[in-house]
């Protein structure tokens, strides 16, 4: 209840504040009448920037990049049931990539909740659907534990495994009246420390091995300092692409996120323990669980339910990467250990061999990766979406250099890299990074969030969009080919005159249909602040030289015409 003797506000005002104490410094979503008390608090008391999106689904995808690129809470807000649905498919993505977002939703009034009366904006059991696509879920039941909830969810959600949280606030609670709190702080975050006699066992088992390696996944990307300790030891690293810019892929002692090529798979046979760090060690990372990984196989993970998972685990230590590493490097100085020098040299041969596979298969394309990243430099965002494009080089071959640096729709799902591409850009002006973002789309999927470039425009997000366009599903052509003995169908798309749909959003816009003037477009590009749409005319340019048929398996099954 209000305190008589000091002022009241809103909810809606509670919430406000209690993320500008989460140092949230800018948050994404539309607007409703089911949100507008927090909203109008955000307005009034301007600490936090509202970015608002054409529509739930790419909101949830700029908060989870945001968060992503920040290293920080992402946070977006949404109308209660459809538009709760509508972000559904972000937050799928946002818990396959562990992005630590806070999803705040509207919901009816209280008295109507759950009740079946088919309330307007009402989705039946909607805690039930926001539990099943998000990390936990929570409904503030009374005014009185508003903060309450909110600590909580925000605590869960950056608590390792993180991941995203929905919160549901009722209307009538938003905008009723309270005082504000006196400790608005956020709870701490729990950390899971490892046991020292664990640590002691691991140590005294790498210390025998001779050629060790680091596999090290998204989990890790904040352990890059004891990971530089290991390496000082001999030990060689690969990253998943989540774990990418955790060492600056130029390192020569890396193998960056070439992590499933037969070069590097036939290195991995040389090699006498991996110790997998911070990884779900994911289907499409291991060709399907098939990928010959050495032995013994250790890992090390926040999540003790990992253990055993996807890959018999010879050792498993529970606890943060961050401080399990240190402890093995601690461990392993005191011992005098030092690899095989010889695994570095391996290493970079097998490298180099993975890398001059993959250029070879880009065919003219080769040209487009080695202009973005001169131009890029070192200081970037890189953001993909799902297009033949990223899985043939973005996911690996434009190198990254910070681990908050590249961003990917994880689960598979298209049509998210643009609105990801915006949170990146909006998370660069937030902290000053000063960052340049650039995301690699395909026309496919960036039709889906079409309706996210006005948002691009009116935020004036620092971005340049490399949009390869082929008019048509260009993987799933590939997999027809490939699988279904090259019967296609569905595959083929009207494509918008981009150069006009641009003109009309008041958005700059360059077409390279020829490598020549790739160079002088791109420059436009990235010349002054501000978004570029550069389209890539992949019809005029041509195809790569090897064909993607989809995730990399060790087999490919026929499927064979049915009779007529």
């Amino acid at each position: 209840m209000p305190d008589n003797n000091r002022p009241t506000v809103t909810v809606g005002a509670v919430v406000a504040a209690f993320l500008e104490q989460c140092n949230v410094k800018a948050a994404f979503g539309v607007i409703s009448i089911h949100n507008m008390p927090i909203l109008d608090a955000f307005a009034q008391r301007g600490a936090i920037r509202f970015v608002p999106a054409r529509g739930e689904a790419g909101a949830g995808n700029m908060a989870d990049a945001y968060a992503r690129s920040t290293s920080s809470l992402g946070v977006c807000l949404t109308s209660t049931g459809p538009a709760a649905g509508n972000i559904a498919g972000s937050m799928v993505e946002a818990l396959t990539a562990g992005a630590p977002v806070l999803h705040i939703t509207g919901q009816i009034e209280t008295p109507y909740i759950d009740q079946g009366m088919s309330y307007i904006h009402e989705a039946p059991d909607q805690l039930t659907m926001l539990k099943a696509v998000s990390k936990a879920a929570f409904r503030v039941r009374s005014i009185d534990n508003v903060l309450g909830t909110l600590k909580r969810a925000v605590q869960v959600a950056m608590t390792a495994p993180t991941g995203p949280v929905s919160v549901e606030i009722p209307i009538d609670i938003q905008s009723a009246l309270t005082t504000l709190p006196d400790d608005l702080s956020p709870l701490p975050v729990d950390v899971a420390v490892p046991s020292a006699s664990g640590l002691d066992a691991l140590a005294a088992r790498l210390a025998q091995a001779k050629r060790p390696m680091l596999w090290v996944g998204g989990g890790a990307r904040h352990a890059g300092a004891a990971i530089r300790r290991l390496q000082k030891l001999g030990f060689g690293v690969v990253t998943t692409t989540q774990g990418r810019g955790t060492v600056p892929e130029d390192d020569a002692g890396s193998l960056g996120a070439y992590n499933i090529q037969k070069p590097v798979e036939a290195f991995y046979q040389t090699c006498d323990a991996m110790l997998v760090v911070g990884s779900r060690l994911r289907g499409n990372e291991t060709l399907k669980y098939e990928l010959k990984l050495p032995r013994p196989l250790l890992r090390i993970d926040a999540d003790g339910a990992v253990e055993g998972r996807c890959y018999a685990t010879d050792a498993f230590i529970c606890g943060d990467s961050a401080l399990a590493l240190e402890g093995l490097a601690d461990r392993l100085e005191a011992a005098k250990y030092q690899a095989d020098p010889a695994l570095l040299k391996d290493l970079r041969a097998a490298h180099d061999q993975a890398v001059a596979s993959l250029r070879d298969g880009l065919g003219p394309y080769a040209e487009l990766v080695r202009q973005i990243q001169a131009i890029a430099g070192r200081n970037f965002n890189w953001v993909r979406d799902v297009t033949v494009s990223n899985s043939t080089w973005g996911n690996r071959e434009l190198r990254v250099f910070e681990p908050n640096a590249g961003v990917h729709a994880t689960g598979g799902g298209i049509g998210q890299g643009m609105p990801m591409a915006i949170g990146a850009a909006v998370g660069a002006a937030a902290t000053g990074s000063g960052r340049k973002t650039f995301c690699l789309a395909g026309d496919g999927g960036f039709i889906l969030n079409l309706g996210e470039l006005a948002t691009v425009v009116q935020e004036k997000t620092n971005l340049v969009i490399v949009l390869m366009n082929d008019q048509g599903y260009g993987v799933i052509k590939n997999i027809q080919d490939a699988q279904y003995g090259g019967r296609r169908c569905y595959v083929d798309l009207h494509t918008p005159d981009y150069a006009l749909l641009c003109k009309s959003l008041a958005l700059p816009h360059a077409r390279v249909s020829r490598l020549e003037d790739l160079a002088d477009r791109l420059g436009e590009a990235t010349a002054a602040e501000g978004p570029f749409l550069l389209e890539i005319d992949m019809l005029s340019i041509g195809s790569f030289k090897s064909t993607f048929a989809g995730p990399p398996t060790n087999t490919v099954t026929q499927i064979p015409a049915l009779a007529k």
